[in-house]
């Protein structure tokens, strides 16, 4: 491996053949940098997926009220359901699985916010404690809506980090002060923050039961949401099943009503999202693993190539005493040299190139649904590599074993 003579012999015969060389080193390079752009676009996938999720809790059952649309029981279609607080307490009670449960109030349109002599339009909304949970917000300053808040109807307000920045001072602390939200005042008492976006932090939350009676809600809510703390996919449908099954029972509609309440599963999407991207890695794979294949081929075609030119050198070392090892030993360390030098370039290409998108997709801020930070595992990359190379000895053992068996009178007769 290490005789100089050998190597001066390779290079030799590399610098005589640039061409067939480059052919070669280029196509085994092209097949380890398409596996890495797939292994890294797949993963950019994953990671934009798995984002996309962390804006609320993956967990989490949403239950939104429709228009019942089918004749149940002698009641008529076009009833509207309304949800009420109750619902919630019920859902609850029914179903043990369920460990954070909230209703939500909104207050709909934006309304004109103010803080001494700034103002701007924010959504407010009305919920309970376990809001934060669902919905993943990180508490910055103070606090979050607490249950005395609810029981005591408070007129408190925790906003958002993006409000925060709209109506105060930079050094200004928010907590304690008093915001005009619609002519009410609400006293802050915490700034949240949201894996969701700028859009998440420009919203104001209130206690639900404060906003029933500052507009005339009563007991009413919009929509409901549940965490079922550890349970599987097919444990929280059966959840959200029975959270449907009661509420039919409650409003007197069919089950199957599929216009009367709309329930979104999380972790049903998130299940499903999670299978098809096992699917696509398992399809990147096989593309990937097939170029390389392919790169390996032509390593073994051009090889054949090789010693179909120097088959009266072949013959010459032979008949001057050259052993079959050593002539297998040359061969495929020339096979193994070009393999591994193409293989580490497309690597190094390929994982360069994903390391580019990457930071033009922080530095431009683009939004790209579903795609997020892609890369390719350490272990990976090397091992596909490592692979490579073996694949590449294999692909030169094969012709350079050929090249031994070769009778050294018939190779000195070769034109």
């Amino acid at each position: 491996m290490f005789d100089l003579d050998k190597w001066n012999e390779i290079f030799i015969t590399i610098s005589k053949n640039k061409l067939r060389t480059f052919l070669t080193a280029f196509s085994v390079a092209w097949g380890i940098f398409m596996l890495m752009i797939l292994l890294g676009f797949g993963t950019g996938m994953s990671h934009g997926i798995e984002y996309d999720f962390k804006e609320d809790a993956i967990n989490s059952i949403w239950v939104f009220p429709g228009q019942i649309s089918k004749p149940y029981k002698g009641m008529k279609p076009g009833r509207n359901v309304i949800f009420h607080n109750e619902d919630v307490k019920n859902a609850r009670r029914n179903s043990p699985q369920v460990d954070h449960a909230t209703g939500q109030f909104y207050a709909w349109g934006e309304y004109t916010v103010r803080y001494k002599k700034k103002y701007a339009s924010y959504n407010m909304r009305g919920v309970d404690p376990d809001f934060q949970f669902i919905e993943n917000h990180i508490v910055d300053k103070g606090r979050y809506i607490n249950q005395l808040d609810i029981a005591q109807r408070r007129k408190v307000a925790v906003i958002g980090s993006k409000v925060e920045e709209g109506l105060y001072e930079p050094n200004e602390d928010p907590i304690g002060t008093w915001i005009d939200v619609g002519n009410i005042k609400y006293r802050v008492v915490g700034v949240y923050k949201d894996t969701g976006g700028e859009g998440e932090m420009r919203k104001i939350f209130v206690p639900i039961t404060t906003a029933q009676l500052a507009y005339n809600g009563q007991n009413r809510i919009h929509a409901m949401m549940f965490t079922v703390g550890d349970a599987s996919a097919k444990e929280s449908e059966k959840i959200a099943d029975k959270i449907l099954n009661d509420l039919a029972t409650k409003y007197k509609f069919d089950p199957e009503d599929a216009r009367a309440i709309h329930i979104w599963n999380a972790m049903e999407e998130y299940q499903r999202f999670a299978n098809l991207m096992v699917g696509i890695k398992f399809f990147l794979w096989i593309v990937g693993i097939g170029t390389i294949i392919a790169g390996i081929v032509g390593v073994s075609n051009i090889m054949l190539i090789i010693i179909k030119d120097r088959t009266r050198e072949i013959g010459i070392r032979k008949a001057l005493g050259a052993t079959p090892a050593s002539i297998i030993g040359l061969f495929l360390q020339e096979a193994i040299f070009i393999t591994m030098v193409a293989g580490y370039i497309g690597l190094i290409s390929g994982i360069g190139l994903l390391e580019f998108i990457k930071w033009a997709l922080i530095e431009f801020e683009v939004d790209a649904p579903y795609f997020k930070d892609p890369e390719v595992n350490l272990s990976t990359a090397i091992g596909a590599t490592i692979l490579l190379v073996i694949a590449g000895a294999v692909a030169g053992y094969m012709p350079a074993h050929k090249a031994a068996k070769v009778n050294p009178i018939v190779a000195l007769r070769e034109e």
